[in-house]
Formats: C-alpha cells, sequence, structure tokens
C-alpha cells in the first residue's frame, strides 16, 4: 500500500471492477438487487472455475491451484 491517495491502491480491484462490468453488460438489465447478488455470484464461479487464463497456462484459476497442490510445487 502506498501512501493515501495513491492511484496504485485500488488498480487490483478497479481493474477487477472493470473485468466484472464488461462480463455482466452482456446480461440484460438487472431490476432487483436479487438479481444482481446472483448475476454477480454465477459470474464469480464462471470466472474462476471454467474461464481460462493464459497467465496460468490456459487453465482455470482452479485448475491451475489443484496442479500445483498435486505436484507439490510453490
Amino acid at each position: 500500500m502506498g501512501r493515501p491517495g495513491s492511484a496504485l491502491d485500488n488498480a487490483v480491484i478497479e481493474s477487477w471492477h472493470s473485468t466484472l462490468e464488461s462480463g455482466l453488460r452482456s446480461v440484460t438489465r438487472l431490476s432487483t438487487k436479487a438479481e444482481a447478488r446472483f448475476a454477480v455470484s454465477a459470474y464469480i464461479e464462471y470466472y474462476n472455475h471454467r474461464r481460462r487464463h493464459s497467465a496460468l497456462g490456459m487453465l482455470s484459476p482452479v485448475d491451475c491451484e489443484l496442479s500445483i497442490q498435486e505436484t507439490g510445487a510453490a
């Protein structure tokens, strides 16, 4: 963490928020908080379990973690 007001403090969450927002744009307009909660939960489930990441060798984050645990690499 940098000093108060540093733009780098929020870089990670801003990047995630942008990814989440662009990922949910294809969804129809959400009219209730319950619909929004479900949509965000479903997107996070997709993002962590099924979406492949180029930085992880085209594995999902969950598959990458399981691979690391199986090989015993740190």
